[in-house]
């Protein structure tokens, strides 16, 4: 079907036999080569006059030799650039990518030319200048590894973590860029299997990390992380390496108590939905409650607290989470602290009572 789905035709080299017909759908790019320049300019104007709705009896065809094997340029799937100069401006990126590489090329932003490019499944984008990432980086739906290394990222949106690649991405190097923090919705990304975070200046991670049950590799070296989320005991890893980061020294004995007695209904009603599992949403919910109901912490007996909690921090050997744990620091330690939370005062004085005994 030629009639009004033509985009564009690029003719420029048509002298040297070659030529790019651009049609809207499918949207794919037709890329001719060593072609026979008077056939080719022939051809051409036929698009050209069924494009516009000439009848085809009116076309100046001719009759079709089959091309040989060797004559057909096979789509291409991979491309590397590494370099500004050889960085494309006015020529197209092929529709037909899968893999492509755009290192050392001083981007200020992710070019919109490969955001279309809907076949990719590895973009490295690795030792740039890119400071934001656009939402529709999203829509690539069939994205299974994603390289940010080197650049000058503040922030990982959660757009980005409730869009398409929640199903696809599977590797995703952030490392090396300027993340504090990432968001609530990052553990949306429950594909991931390998996660970089070296060399940020991260405080924290996230708090439902735990969800990330696929994820087998994660480095986060480096960082300025203080103590480790209380789901982080959720995680099962084959390599973890967390060097390099300024651990608080635990101390079960001087907890930071929230607690609020009597408790708030809002309190109350929140640990009794998620106690007995009563579903929710927005439909249902104000959107900043479902927030921190998704953000609940869980109490050492199995129970949930919302904003009323004692929360202490405890050693946890990393050998519980990861088959291989890189040293945490210069003295040969593989321990880290982590969060611990209760939800009464019964909860941490039976624990406190354990903990003292096992101590004493």
């Amino acid at each position: 079907q030629v009639q009004q789905n033509v985009e564009r035709l690029f003719t420029r080299f048509v002298d040297e036999g070659k030529a790019t017909v651009r049609l809207r759908e499918p949207a794919v790019d037709l890329c001719l080569s060593k072609a026979n320049v008077t056939n080719l300019k022939t051809f051409l104007s036929a698009v050209r006059l069924a494009h516009q709705g000439t009848d085809t009896g009116a076309l100046p065809l001719s009759p079709l030799v089959p091309a040989k094997n060797s004559d057909v340029e096979k789509p291409k799937t991979k491309m590397i650039i590494t370099s500004r100069r050889d960085y494309p401006l006015t020529k197209s990126f092929p529709f037909s990518l899968e893999h492509l590489q755009t290192s050392y090329c001083k981007l200020a932003r992710i070019d919109t030319r490969v955001l279309s490019l809907k076949k990719l499944r590895k973009l490295d984008l690795s030792h740039n200048h890119i400071k934001q990432l656009p939402a529709t980086l999203g829509d690539l739906v069939c994205l299974q590894e994603l390289d940010l290394h080197d650049n000058h990222l503040e922030a990982f949106s959660g757009a980005l973590c409730s869009s398409g690649l929640q199903k696809c991405l599977q590797f995703l190097d952030l490392s090396q860029n300027q993340i504090q923090a990432l968001p609530i919705e990052f553990c949306q990304l429950r594909g991931l299997v390998q996660l970089k975070l070296d060399d940020n200046a991260l405080l924290r991670l996230p708090c439902r990390i735990g969800q990330l049950s696929h994820l087998r590799f994660l480095s986060a070296a480096r960082n300025k992380l203080p103590f480790l989320p209380s789901d982080f005991r959720k995680l099962s890893l084959e390599n973890l390496d967390l060097f390099g980061n300024p651990f608080e020294q635990p101390n079960p004995l001087v907890p930071n108590i929230q607690l609020k007695i009597p408790l708030t209904l809002l309190e109350c009603a929140a640990r009794a939905t998620i106690n007995h599992r009563i579903p929710y949403g927005c439909h249902l919910l104000p959107s900043h409650l479902c927030k921190d109901l998704e953000v609940a912490k869980t109490c050492r007996c199995g129970s949930a607290c919302l904003s009323s909690f004692i929360q202490i921090t405890v050693t946890m050997n990393l050998h519980h989470v990861a088959h291989t744990v890189v040293l945490v620091d210069n003295m040969g330690g593989t321990e880290a602290p982590i969060l611990c939370y209760f939800c009464s005062l019964d909860c941490y004085s039976q624990f406190l009572d354990r903990h003292l005994q096992s101590n004493g």
